[in-house]
């Protein structure tokens, strides 16, 4: 996990992984689920494309769910990354924490910012489509200078 600089990043699956998201993610080193994983084998489907770090969302319920972390802390090539499923129940200050990387999921909205030299990300939801938003998922490439982040659109 400390030498993965191509990072996966995809959440609020519910349930549902496409081929297509699959095929997004082939070649990644490391993948970051956010959670709202729906169900245990969108994880062992993961797995088959690289290893897996998932965190529990507010739907993943039941024996297999309470597996998950409600957090993670991920070191990679060149950041240490924290992932929560809501950034807004985030309880840690990750400049103080020396975290350079929050990711999250929860709201099914792709972004991207810079607060106080921490890169906030959210995927966006790769599951079924939710009101008008895209479905999405993100590839962060730690390997860069900036670091570069490629959203992709299912």
């Amino acid at each position: 996990m400390g030498a993965a600089s191509t990072i996966g990043l995809i959440s609020d699956t519910h349930g549902l992984l496409r081929p297509e998201a699959v095929r997004a993610l082939d070649g990644c080193q490391l993948i970051i689920h956010a959670g709202d994983v729906g169900k245990p084998e969108i994880i062992d489907q993961l797995q088959a494309v690289a290893p897996v770090v998932a965190v529990r969302g507010n739907i993943d319920k039941g024996e297999w769910a309470a597996t998950l972390p409600l957090t993670a802390v991920v070191p990679a090539k060149s950041a240490r990354i924290y992932v929560i499923h809501d950034v807004h129940e985030l309880d840690i200050d990750p400049v103080a924490a020396g975290f350079a990387i929050v990711v999250s999921g929860h709201s099914h909205k792709a972004s991207r910012e810079e607060r106080s030299g921490v890169l906030y990300l959210n995927p966006g939801s790769a599951g079924p489509r939710r009101f008008r938003l895209p479905i999405m998922l993100a590839r962060l490439d730690l390997g860069r200078s900036p670091w570069d982040v490629t959203f992709i659109e299912l």
